[in-house]
């Protein structure tokens, strides 16, 4: 269950950058910034000695980069730790690379303050974020790549957990996807942590990555769901 203070840690290279950030987070009376890292190497430590519930990581840092970082936080976490991906890019193998990785989401660092304190709450509460300008394009990436076959761990899917797999992939928070499907949020929260078990995957938008790559849903179309054997 969500504490009612949500932790941070804070990763750039930038120092100026990284001091705006915790200025920012710190004026928050639910947000507490545990530590800060100006590096990969570093984030990931910190995250080792002190989980917490959000890393804000920029993607381009010396030594390990942030994309390495988070592909290594999120594995060392179970999925725990939510990670924001930082950057002054919107390049598509950026976005495409830290989702992958199992980054929660991505945020332009041009993003209004309002917008930053809302990223960190929404991963926090186990929900999912893209800044909206990028998603439509990274959704039809995802589809036209086509190159993954999980047709024997989907079909290891209870009819219901798939139900679960395709809010999920369409966008719902968790609290939407109770509401559509008439489910507990907690219900919603247990199903989604025996989707990952089965899927081999640690975060939401992995789930997200693999609805699309394997057509399981696609840019305009709702449900392309296979039916479980039985």
């Amino acid at each position: 269950m969500q504490s009612a203070e949500t932790t941070v840690v804070v990763a750039d290279d930038q120092a100026t950058i990284r001091a705006g950030l915790v200025a920012l987070l710190s004026a928050e009376p639910d947000l507490r910034v545990l530590a800060e890292a100006d590096d990969g190497d570093a984030a990931v430590a910190a995250v080792r000695r002190r989980p917490p519930d959000v890393v804000l990581m920029d993607v381009r840092m010396p030594r390990k980069d942030g994309i390495a970082a988070a592909r290594e936080i999120v594995a060392d976490t179970d999925g725990a730790t939510a990670v924001v991906m930082l950057t002054v890019h919107d390049l598509d193998e950026y976005v495409y690379a830290g989702l992958r990785a199992g980054a929660s989401g991505f945020l332009l660092k041009d993003a209004a303050p309002e917008e930053l304190l809302k990223a960190v709450r929404t991963v926090a509460a186990g929900d999912a974020l893209l800044a909206p300008r990028i998603t439509k394009r990274l959704l039809r990436r995802f589809a036209s790549l086509g190159v993954r076959d999980a047709r024997s761990e989907l079909a290891a899917l209870t009819d219901r957990e798939l139900d679960v797999l395709l809010e999920v992939a369409r966008g719902g928070s968790n609290a939407e996807i109770a509401r559509n499907l008439g489910l507990a949020e907690l219900t919603v929260k247990s199903h989604l942590y025996h989707v990952m078990q089965k899927l081999h995957l640690n975060s939401r938008t992995q789930l997200v990555v693999l609805a699309y790559e394997t057509g399981l849903v696609c840019p305009g179309q709702v449900d392309r769901r296979p039916r479980a054997s039985a």
